[in-house]
């Protein structure tokens, strides 16, 4: 893991060089915002990238680090996310272990891009009341799937409205009303499933998913969650994990699996021809889907795993 970070390390500086001197021509970024009046805005993925655009409308200009359908958890950054990044006013990011973790590649982008924290990039969990795993030896480890309880992701939209209120004082009213206009429309759909999923029988209570990353879901709607690993970290389940996933699901009368659209469906196959369960079908989990497909904005995905979750479930 050392020798990959100064490896990685090693190339972000590479690129940086080769960036900064093809740019030593141009113009400054402070030029370029004046240019197009709008805020350069930089997100570490789609998620998030997507609230941006909801609060901040036509007065910013959006890039997503981490494209749709890639996993945030490992990434390594390309030529072009540095040059956002450099380029960027502001930089967000999901903190709770999940751009930090692993190889940290998240933070090692920032300081190649000479960006400081609270000045340039800013966390959009912040108050958001952080999950922690269970696997032994990881108790410590933050769960970063926030975003899939909707008042968390409530929590990150007014994070967010308060950086482009800063960053853009002029367009503040805007800002304010998108963001209160957004959020109402979030809350609104929070409040009808937590209503709705309490119609769940007890022994249909249990939410099977092949990652453990509905920790803040199942808080959030009062869903019972197990899982084949922990964290995306692997591709596929061990035997002891597999083994312990199916005595688990035999203990109740649960009716559906689901696979998340992340990762590779073929533990949960087996797991499915192992209990007898059929899988209901696919939900999300740390990415939206393709523009111009079901799931493509964070309100669309969370309405899709909520409806999905909730027929499967009740079947």
């Amino acid at each position: 893991m050392k020798k990959s970070s100064l490896i990685l390390s090693s190339i972000l500086a590479g690129l940086m060089v080769l960036f900064l001197a093809g740019c030593s021509t141009g113009s400054s970024s402070t030029e370029k915002n004046v240019d197009n009046d709008k805020l350069k805005v930089v997100a570490t993925n789609s998620i998030i990238a997507d609230m941006v655009e909801n609060v901040g409308g036509e007065h910013v200009e959006v890039h997503s680090i981490v494209s749709r359908g890639t996993d945030p958890h490992e990434y390594e950054p390309l030529p072009e996310d540095i040059s956002k990044s450099t380029d960027a006013d502001v930089i967000f990011y999901n903190g709770l272990n999940l751009e930090t973790g692993g190889n940290g590649w998240f933070l090692k982008l920032m300081q190649t891009s000479k960006k400081k924290e609270n000045e340039d990039y800013f966390v959009v969990s912040k108050n958001v009341e952080p999950m922690y795993l269970t696997s032994e030896g990881q108790e410590s480890e933050q769960d970063p799937h926030a975003w899939l309880s909707l008042k968390n992701g409530i929590i990150y939209v007014n994070n967010i409205k308060d950086v482009l209120v800063e960053k853009d004082e002029k367009h503040k009213e805007d800002y304010e009303k998108n963001a209160k206009d957004y959020t109402e429309k979030l809350e609104a759909l929070h409040n009808e499933n937590t209503s709705r999923f309490a119609g769940i029988p007890k022994d249909k209570n249990l939410l099977v998913t092949s990652e453990g990353a509905f920790k803040y879901f199942s808080k959030a709607y009062g869903v019972n969650a197990a899982y084949i690993w922990e964290i995306n970290t692997e591709n596929q389940g061990t035997p002891d994990q597999m083994s312990r996933i199916i005595d688990k699901i035999k203990q109740t009368k649960v009716p559906n699996l689901f696979v998340e659209q992340s990762v590779d469906a073929r533990s949960m196959e087996t797991v499915s021809r192992e209990t007898g369960i059929p899988i209901y079908d696919t939900i999300f989990t740390d990415s939206l889907a393709k523009k111009g497909e079901t799931g493509d904005t964070y309100y669309e995905m969370l309405k899709w795993n909520l409806d999905t979750i909730h027929e499967g479930l009740m079947k």
